[in-house]
């Protein structure tokens, strides 16, 4: 998640409040998953952009959720991301993001 971005969700954090921004992920695979749900519940982990320090505590999730995909027309949803949803690994990310969520509510 680069600095421009990471200012993006701070500003609607603080404008709209945490408790009303949710943030839903595009991330290919894992690793960038977990690191970018860290970033905008813990803080930035490199320590580099605006989110270094700052624990916005919002919830988080990846378009590859059932509960994401849910909210969203079929055809839509099958326009713009089926084919990453077929090409990617659903299963590993979904893991990730649910242990992200997990760490967060310890």
């Amino acid at each position: 998640m680069d600095q421009v971005v990471q200012e993006e969700v701070k500003k609607a954090a603080e404008k709209y409040g945490n408790e009303n921004v949710y943030v839903i992920l595009g991330s290919p695979d894992e690793d960038s998953a977990e690191i970018f749900a860290e970033t905008v519940t813990a803080g930035d982990p490199t320590f580099a952009g605006p989110l270094a320090g700052v624990p916005l505590g919002l919830p988080v999730y990846h378009i590859l959720e059932d509960e994401i995909k849910a909210l969203i027309p079929e055809d839509v949803y099958q326009d713009q991301i089926g084919l990453m949803e077929l090409s990617l690994d659903k299963d590993e990310i979904i893991t990730a993001m649910n242990n992200a969520r997990a760490s967060e509510n310890v």
